[in-house]
């Protein structure tokens, strides 16, 4: 999988950041599928992936420099309660990344994509134990599970998809310090694979377990495989503080990718949405003038956020200059 540099690096050096995609889940969403489902994104591997390569299609065109697969809610435990067979569900696992990979070659086969653009990234996405829960514990990090469990969770589905065809792996909402610990030896074990460390936060400080971010992020700086260290699946209104303690650690790109500041309802999994939500186009200038290397969003930011995204961004870069990582 891994080139043997950071392969986001050439984003921030050629253009000052790297704009990630926004939330799968919702995206498709709001064209039409329901995803009330203990696979969430997942299920449409066994239903329809070509509405998961839209989706891919529509966040390229949006501007993304990188896309995400649908394999955050994709784990062996889930898809064997479907009945699956191991060999299956290797197949939907790889699936996840040909349809990422696929749909980004297609987007830069257009020669009208390229002008001012490097070809984008497809990141695998590895999402918490709590997300196979479906029970919002990817918000807390409590799970009744000790590390050797939690290491032998996700060793199946990271194997396959650390050599698969993703430029890098992406970890995301990750709640407490002890799972991070976990993946990072995952990590650790696959020396040709990079990956960045994004975590769900529950304030402007600390993550979902009550970890200091600046603890987790000294952490995951000790890793030469560490792509970028994240913030996703969080507030809005806390990004700008998290940023400023995640840059306490030893240097390391820093991404922010946050939901839309829409209440979510776990047990009814059901999004609230509300007037007040904040516009992560506005805010997006504020993080890169604190020193966010990489922005995006996650649950209920579609491609038309991304695109304001993007054009803010590269007014700003023009105006200020980028900050280095």
């Amino acid at each position: 999988m891994a080139s043997l540099d950071n392969p986001i690096l050439p984003f921030i050096q050629a253009q000052g950041w790297i704009l990630l995609d926004g939330g799968l889940a919702s995206t498709l969403e709001a064209s039409g599928h329901d995803l009330n489902d203990d696979l969430w994104s997942a299920k449409l591997l066994l239903e329809d992936p070509e509405a998961i390569r839209a989706a891919h299609l529509a966040f390229l065109g949006a501007g993304a420099d990188c896309i995400v697969t649908s394999s955050y809610q994709a784990t062996y435990d889930g898809f064997l309660a479907r009945g699956l067979s191991l060999q299956e569900i290797e197949g939907l696992l790889t699936l996840s990344v040909d349809i990422a990979v696929d749909a980004r070659d297609t987007f830069w086969s257009e020669k009208g994509n390229r002008p001012g653009r490097l070809r984008p990234l497809v990141a695998a996405s590895i999402g918490p134990y709590g997300a196979f829960l479906s029970d919002g514990s990817e918000y807390t990090g409590d799970y009744d599970l000790d590390a050797q469990a939690l290491a032998a969770f996700h060793d199946s589905r990271w194997r396959v998809l650390a050599s698969s065809r993703a430029d890098l792996l992406a970890c995301e909402t990750i709640p407490s310090r002890a799972e991070a610990e976990v993946l990072l030896g995952l990590l650790h074990d696959t020396p040709d694979t990079w990956a960045w460390m994004s975590f769900s936060c529950r304030d402007g400080a600390h993550l979902s377990d009550g970890t200091r971010l600046e603890q987790v992020a000294e952490l995951c700086a000790g890793s030469p495989q560490v792509a970028a260290i994240g913030i996703n699946c969080t507030h809005p209104v806390h990004i700008s503080s998290l940023i400023a303690e995640a840059r306490k650690a030893r240097p390391k790109p820093i991404l922010a990718y946050p939901n839309s500041g829409e209440p979510y309802d776990a047990v009814e999994k059901k999004w609230a949405p509300t007037p007040r939500a904040p516009d992560l186009t506005d805010l997006t200038e504020e993080w890169a003038e604190l020193g966010v290397s990489g922005v995006g969003g996650c649950c209920r930011v579609g491609p038309s956020t991304i695109a304001a995204m993007r054009t803010r961004l590269s007014r700003w870069d023009s105006e200020q200059g980028p900050t280095s990582p």
